[in-house]
C-alpha cells in the first residue's frame, strides 16, 4: 500500500535568487529546467539535477522593466521560454544563453501567457481583459480580442482546436480555434474562476475558483465529474503532472493539495 503514496519520500531543496516575490514557476518539456518569474523584473532558469547537492546553476533573464507575472516553456523545445510582463512586452528567451531572441510590444500590462501545444502560437492576456495571439515564427500579433468580462487564465486543449478562458463571472468560456467563435459557456463556480489546467492526455481539465473549490471536467462531454474541497481559500494556481494522474492546487492555505487519479 505504501508504494502508492505520491511523494512519500519527500526531499526538499530551496533555491534562492530573486529579490522579491515569485509569481510564476514552470518546468520545461523534458523536466530538466525550472523557470521562475518575479516581481523583481527578472526570470531565472534553474538547472535541476534530481540527486545533485552541489551549487545549483542558474541563469538570470534580464530586460523587463516591470514584474514578470507569468512564463511558459515552448512545448516542443526544452530551451525556449516566453515571459509576460507588466511592462507591456512579451519576450522569447534562449534558456542556454539567457539572451532575449524576440520581443513584442503589446497594448496593456500582461498578466498571463500560454503556448499552443504545437509550439507555433502564444496567447497573452492583459489587465484590460484583452487577448493577443502571437505567431512565434515572426513574433507578430495575428489575433486581438477584447472581452467585456474579467478574463483570468487562458489555455488551449491538447489538439489546439479549443481555447478556454476562466472568468470573473464564475464561468469557463470555450472558444473554437483559430476563429475564436464561442462554443460553450460552462457555469463552473459560484464565484470567479481564477485558474485552469488541461490534462496532458486530453481527457480532463480542472478549474480553480474564488469559492475555494477545484472542479474536474470531462473535456469531451463538457461535464463536471467531481469537485475537490480540501482548500479553504481562493484557489490561485493549479497543475496536472505529465501523466495526468496528479492534480496540484494551491491557495493561501499553508499547504498544497495533491489529488490522485483512482489508478494511483
Amino acid at each position: 500500500m505504501d508504494e502508492k503514496i505520491p511523494f512519500k519520500n519527500l526531499h526538499s531543496r530551496e533555491y534562492s535568487g530573486h529579490k522579491k516575490k515569485v509569481h510564476s514557476v514552470a518546468w520545461n518539456c523534458i523536466g530538466t529546467k525550472l523557470a521562475s518569474g518575479s516581481v523583481d523584473q527578472t526570470a531565472r532558469i534553474w538547472h535541476i539535477e534530481p540527486h545533485g547537492h552541489g551549487k545549483v546553476k542558474d541563469i538570470e533573464l534580464k530586460g523587463h522593466t516591470d514584474s514578470v507575472d507569468q512564463l511558459c516553456w515552448d512545448p516542443k523545445h526544452a530551451d525556449l521560454i516566453a515571459t509576460a510582463s507588466g511592462d507591456k512586452t512579451v519576450r522569447l528567451w534562449d534558456a542556454r544563453s539567457g539572451k532575449c531572441s524576440q520581443q513584442a510590444e503589446l497594448s496593456g500590462e500582461n498578466i498571463n501567457i500560454t503556448y499552443k501545444p504545437d509550439g507555433i502560437h502564444v496567447a497573452v492576456g492583459n489587465r484590460d481583459d484583452e487577448l493577443t495571439i502571437l505567431d512565434v515564427r515572426k513574433f507578430k500579433p495575428i489575433h486581438r480580442r477584447k472581452f467585456n468580462y474579467e478574463v483570468n487564465e487562458i489555455a488551449w486543449n491538447m489538439t489546439g482546436e479549443m481555447f478556454f478562458l476562466t472568468t470573473g463571472n464564475g464561468t469557463v468560456e470555450v472558444l473554437s480555434y483559430p476563429s475564436l467563435r464561442p462554443l460553450d459557456t460552462l457555469m463552473a463556480h459560484t464565484a470567479g474562476c481564477y485558474c485552469i489546467a488541461i490534462d496532458p492526455v486530453g481527457r480532463y481539465f480542472v478549474v480553480g475558483s474564488a469559492d475555494s473549490l477545484v472542479s474536474l471536467w470531462d473535456i469531451s462531454e463538457m461535464l463536471c465529474v467531481r469537485t475537490f474541497t480540501k482548500l479553504e481559500w481562493p484557489v490561485r494556481t493549479i497543475s496536472f503532472n505529465y501523466t495526468g494522474d496528479l492534480i496540484a492546487s494551491a491557495s493561501e492555505d499553508l499547504f498544497i493539495d495533491i489529488s490522485c487519479h483512482e489508478q494511483c
